[in-house]
């Protein structure tokens, strides 16, 4: 790990789901590319957590967004090798049939199939809390040289 500062990078993480599934992207390119994921991305200066939400799954989908439900944040230091990712984690409903466009192959999956994807292996200890509708999370996720390696999180009564 560089001893360089790294850069916060705040952004979001939408799964929209619809009957008893979940519409995920395969990443085409960046340092997630083949990886299976939700969808988001970086919000812009001044953009809410949620605008930026609702901003990226229209980008990324052609999907509009009927409703957010916010489930967490987690921290993904240096993820990228040398930025700090602070990532908003919210469910959605949307309206629409999905596009793909360069981001990726876009494809609803069963919900109880989204751990079998190839997906971050954080994702795997992540996803079931996306359901814990009582709380939401607060975490800190570590990977080095690309691989997990371990977390911290808080859960919080959601009120």
């Amino acid at each position: 790990m560089s001893s360089e500062t790294a850069r916060m990078i705040p952004s979001t993480l939408v799964y929209v789901r619809r009957d008893g599934r979940t519409l995920m992207l395969r990443k085409a390119r960046g340092h997630q590319r083949g990886k299976w994921n939700g969808l988001g991305g970086k919000a812009e200066p001044g953009e809410m957590p949620e605008a930026c939400a609702i901003r990226e799954v229209r980008e990324e989908s052609g999907l509009v967004v009927d409703a957010l439900t916010y489930r967490g944040t987690i921290v993904f230091p240096r993820f990228d090798g040398s930025n700090d990712w602070y990532v908003w984690i919210y469910l959605a409903s949307a309206s629409g049939e999905p596009i793909a466009g360069d981001e990726g192959e876009l494809a609803w999956i069963p919900d109880d199939e989204l751990a079998d994807l190839e997906i971050h292996e954080g994702d795997r200890v992540f996803l079931p809390w996306l359901d814990r509708e009582e709380l939401v999370f607060s975490a800190r996720f570590d990977y080095e040289a690309g691989r997990f390696v371990g977390h911290e999180v808080a859960f919080y009564p959601r009120r």
